[in-house]
Order: C-alpha cells, then sequence, then structure tokens
C-alpha cells in the first residue's frame, strides 16, 4: 500500500516515512497541500498522512478538495497538528479527516492508526469487489452465463447513443431456436436447457469481440453490431446460423443427438440514415424480421424491409 506524506517540515516527512518504509509501506512525499494535489490528480493513492499548517495549501484545503474530487475508491486521511483542544479536533474531522494525532504523538500509536486505516482500505476494497461482483451477476443469465434481458437494453441504449454521436451504423440480429417447444416437450427441460448453452456458446464465438450478445427470454437471443451496416450483419448473422445448424446436443440415452436451427432477423440504423429510431423500434424491426424468417420456413437469415 503506497501512502503519501504531506508535511512542510523536512526532518517530519524523514521521520515518517522511515517509520512507514520499516511498516511495509510505500512511500510518497509533498512539501505541502498543493504539491500533494498536483500528485493526487495523476497517482491514485488513498492513504494520506497530512500536516495541518502548510503554505500554498494548509491541510485542511487539501482534505476539503479531495472529499469533493471523484477519485476512484475511498482516501482515507489522518490529519497531524500542534494545535490542541476539542475545536482543533472538530475542525480537522469536519474537513474529512478520518483520524486525528497530535504532535508529538508516539511513534507506536502512529503505526497503530496506520493500521487502522490500512484495514479500513482493505475492507472497502473487499465490499467494492463483492458489490462489482454481485452487478455483474445481476446483468447475467443465470443459465447461459450471457448478458441478460436488462443489461443487453442498457448496453443497446448506449451504443444507439454513441452511433448517433459519431455518425456510424449500429446494427441489431434477434434470433430463435426453431420449434424450442418441441424440444423441451419430447426431450425434456433439460436437453432444452443444455440446447440454450449450447447456442450462447455458439452465438459467442462467432460474434465479433466488439459486439454484444446476450438471451433476451426464453429461447430468443439478441446480438447488438456497433458500427455494422446491414449487410455485414447479415454476414454476421448467417456465420451464426451456420454454426448452430452444424452443432448438436447429445440425448441422454448418449447414442441420439438433437440437431438444431435458427431463424434470425436483421435491422439497422443504415437501412434509414436519416431517420432518428429510437431502441424500441429497432428491437420491433429485428423482432419483425425474425417472424418473417419463421413463416417463410425457418433455419434462414430475414432483413427488415422498412
Amino acid at each position: 500500500m503506497k501512502i503519501l506524506v504531506v508535511d512542510d517540515d523536512n526532518t517530519l516527512r524523514h521521520i515518517l516515512q522511515i517509520q512507514l518504509t520499516r511498516a511495509g509501506y510505500e512511500v510518497a512525499e509533498a512539501e505541502d497541500g498543493q504539491v500533494a494535489w498536483d500528485l493526487l490528480q495523476n497517482e491514485n493513492i488513498r492513504f494520506v498522512i497530512t500536516d495541518w499548517m502548510m503554505p500554498e495549501m494548509d491541510g485542511p484545503q487539501l482534505i476539503r478538495r479531495i472529499r469533493q474530487a471523484n477519485f476512484t475508491g475511498y482516501t482515507y486521511i489522518i490529519m497531524l497538528t500542534a494545535k490542541e483542544g476539542k475545536e482543533a479536533v472538530v475542525t480537522g474531522l469536519e474537513a474529512g479527516a478520518d483520524d486525528y494525532l497530535t504532535k508529538p504523538f508516539d511513534p507506536g500509536e502512529f503505526r497503530a492508526r496506520v493500521a487502522i486505516g490500512k484495514r479500513i482500505l482493505n475492507l472497502e476494497t473487499r465490499l467494492s469487489e463483492s458489490l462489482a461482483r454481485l452487478e455483474e451477476l445481476a446483468m447475467r443469465d443465470g443459465l447461459t452465463g450471457l448478458f441478460n434481458r436488462r443489461a443487453l437494453y442498457q448496453h443497446s441504449e448506449g451504443e444507439l447513443s454513441r452511433a448517433r454521436r459519431e455518425h456510424f451504423p449500429l446494427s441489431l440480429v434477434m434470433l430463435d431456436i426453431d420449434h424450442f417447444k418441441m424440444v423441451n416437450d419430447q426431450h425434456g427441460h433439460l436437453v432444452g436447457d443444455q440446447a440454450l448453452k449450447v447456442v450462447a456458446d455458439i452465438i459467442t464465438h462467432s460474434k465479433r469481440p466488439y459486439d454484444w450478445a446476450g438471451r433476451w427470454g426464453g429461447e430468443e437471443f439478441l446480438v447488438v453490431l456497433p458500427n455494422t451496416g446491414l449487410n455485414e450483419a447479415r454476414i454476421v448473422a448467417e456465420r451464426i446460423r451456420e454454426n448452430v445448424a452444424r452443432a448438436s446436443v447429445t440425448l441422454p440415452d448418449h447414442n441420439n443427438h438433437l440437431h438444431l436451427h435458427i431463424s434470425l432477423g436483421v435491422t439497422s440504423t443504415a437501412s434509414r440514415p436519416d431517420a432518428n429510431l429510437a431502441l424500441d423500434q429497432l428491437l420491433h424491426q429485428a423482432d419483425e424480421a425474425l417472424y418473417r424468417a419463421k413463416r417463410a420456413g425457418r433455419n434462414q437469415v430475414c432483413l427488415f424491409e422498412g
């Protein structure tokens, strides 16, 4: 863990640097609040020990700036000062300090206070990681591991906004497993689940690295293709269709295999470059093209014809 020591007293800075280094910390130094603030703009240091009285920018001013900044993660701050009395303590804490030490302080107490700050930062890191994992799980379909409908919608809206802003096309591919109800009725839901996983895996390996894909609902999937015109989207959709047609699901008897087919509908903002289409309109177009593929005999790609 790296700690920034801010003090205009070179001797005290050196003493703190020695103590912290011996305790296993990496140390950065600044001779006043302004230098410290400039350093924090360029480096993510989450632990700051600062003196109160300094030229250019004092400790409370530095702390207030840190608290108002949008830094990644929490910054733990210990205030050092020669000021005594409850009023000084309250002023320092109100500025945003997490802890407070009055000079001269005992080296053992200093190390203990620093250890408390380290534990708090480690706890905050673990909590943030846990929340990130929970958020990721909330965005994923539990069966296939692909993005779920909510996540897909959010990403699609973001890509559509970016497409408008940067003036490039956006295409959507809606696909559906043909005769999926028959799969469940004849072979059971475990085979149906396996079929969904197989299709999801094929989509993942057939799309381009910068495309988005997920389970839209039931046996439907959506693929979002940024910076892609209608013809290129058709090529991607056809590749997915062909790869699914070559795949199979092993049935419970281990002797027979279930061959899958999918129908796909494709639409693109490139079809109507002057129209400011909403996402729901594009989704409706992809869905309409999908059901036209179903009506035409399934196992094929249809483009939206507006």
